[in-house]
């Protein structure tokens, strides 16, 4: 730390890159160069991520370029053909809730229904492996439906939710029940590491070979949904789902979602959900974390984890809790939590952080993301392991447009093999000593 801190007196740079959950403006340049430590060795980047919006049509673009003290470029960044194409960060048209909405590109957190099969989904935990996927939403009266796929480049991640409203189709007037919305879900995952659940790995061609396969991974679900209050101060909606893991197991959960509007003052969304997991099934199996852990081989042992895995291993005594709460206070200071914890299983805390402690007319910066999996004590909730992944900046901005921080990564890069394909992420750490500059046109 004390070797980057030096550095930064002595290296001028421009290093750029904006989460815009942090930076509103619809239309913005930004862009530089800059010094990232990777892994403790330095990279020289060139960077640009212009966004625009133009009525209902938005885009992002992030073109990234990193040089190593030998003038090389770091070839991760440029060594599949989806990489070429997510220069294009994203393509919308729509908000979510909108009749119509799309977006092409990352998928940071995607969820579909009340995420009892896929919530918080992402589809590029690393830099290096960017993926270019879809969501659509058509929302009407009735009936609507959303859709996730999560990469165009290879077979992968799909999922789909169709619902209605049966009672309001019939006209009826009856309150609270006329609401009712009726869902049917069906994911998929086609990926040739979906179903492995053993093989053997070659050192000398560096091939891995399956011998137990289980195939494409396919779930349906069930769901119910029961809107209870809707006005300008409180939104509660009830819920039921039902979903069944083809060939494996099934499970339930019940919940409720709570939003408070505070006059602008506190404002606060919660969730609460009771789940009922049978053996051989993993609520919400499509999570943050599913690129990193559909598939994972350790090329000095050999050794294979994957998600089928655990499914296989499921108990069946593992029914649990989920909670998630999100405040923001005179609509400047966010904080948003979740956490997962099923009964007398070990390893089965699951936690997202989420915190934007300034309004971006502050002078200062501070915003950190933190995601765990297979929390198996709270004490090691914020233990970095492969189970985690965290950003983190701070910093002060001497202009208006100009920001001076210090940002910190701990992420993932991808592990290959004679192939090139993706058989594994290792974790990455990256340390970013930065001054940025985004201008809103």
């Amino acid at each position: 730390m004390k070797k980057i801190l030096a550095t930064l007196f002595f290296i001028c740079f421009i290093q750029a890159q904006i989460n815009p959950l942090w930076y509103n403006d619809k239309n913005y340049l930004g862009g530089g160069i800059g010094v990232t430590w990777i892994n403790n060795q330095p990279y020289y980047s060139l960077r640009l991520f212009p966004e625009f919006e133009i009525g209902k049509v938005g885009i992002g673009l992030d073109l990234k370029f990193e040089y190593g003290a030998d003038g090389k470029l770091r070839t991760e960044n440029f060594n599949e053909t989806s990489d070429y194409l997510s220069i294009i960060r994203y393509f919308r048209y729509g908000q979510k809730k909108d009749p119509f909405y799309f977006r092409v590109g990352a998928l940071d957190y995607a969820s579909v229904g009340h995420g009892t099969i896929m919530y918080l989904y992402n589809n590029s935990p690393s830099y290096d492996a960017r993926k270019i996927g879809l969501e659509l939403e058509l929302n009407f009266n009735y009936y609507g439906m959303e859709l996730v796929y999560g990469t165009f480049g290879q077979a992968g991640v799909l999922g789909m939710r169709g619902y209605l409203k049966p009672l309001t189709m019939a006209g009826s007037k009856i309150p609270i029940l006329k609401d009712l919305e009726v869902g049917v879900s069906y994911f998929t995952d086609m990926n040739e590491y979906a179903g492995v659940v053993s093989g053997t790995y070659d050192k000398t061609t560096d091939l891995f070979t399956a011998t137990q396969d289980e195939g494409s991974i396919n779930i349906i679900g069930f769901d119910l949904g029961l809107p209870i209050f809707r006005n300008k101060l409180i939104d509660l909606d009830f819920y039921f789902d039902v979903n069944k893991i083809i060939n494996f197991g099934s499970g339930a959960a019940a919940g409720f979602t709570l939003g408070v509007n505070g006059l602008g003052i506190v404002d606060i969304k919660t969730k609460f959900e009771r789940r009922w997991n049978g053996k051989q099934y993993i609520p919400s199996y499509f999570n943050s974390f599913y690129e990193l852990d559909r598939f994972q081989l350790d090329k000095n042992t050999g050794f294979i984890n994957s998600k089928v895995q655990q499914l296989k291993l499921a108990t069946g005594n593992t029914n649990g809790y989920y909670g998630e709460l999100l405040i923001r206070v005179l609509g400047t200071f966010n904080i948003m939590g979740s956490y997962q914890r099923l009964d007398n299983v070990k390893n089965s805390g699951v936690l997202h952080l989420y915190t934007n402690l300034l309004p971006k007319e502050s002078s200062l910066v501070a915003r950190a993301g933190y995601d765990k999996v297979n929390i198996n004590s709270e004490t090691s909730i914020f233990k970095l392991d492969d189970n985690s992944y965290l950003y983190a900046e701070f910093g002060y901005k001497p202009m208006k447009y100009l920001i001076v921080s210090m940002v910190y990564q701990w992420t993932f890069t991808p592990l290959r093999d004679a192939n090139d394909n993706i058989i594994d992420f290792v974790p990455q750490k990256k340390v970013e000593p930065r001054i940025s500059f985004v201008y809103p046109l």
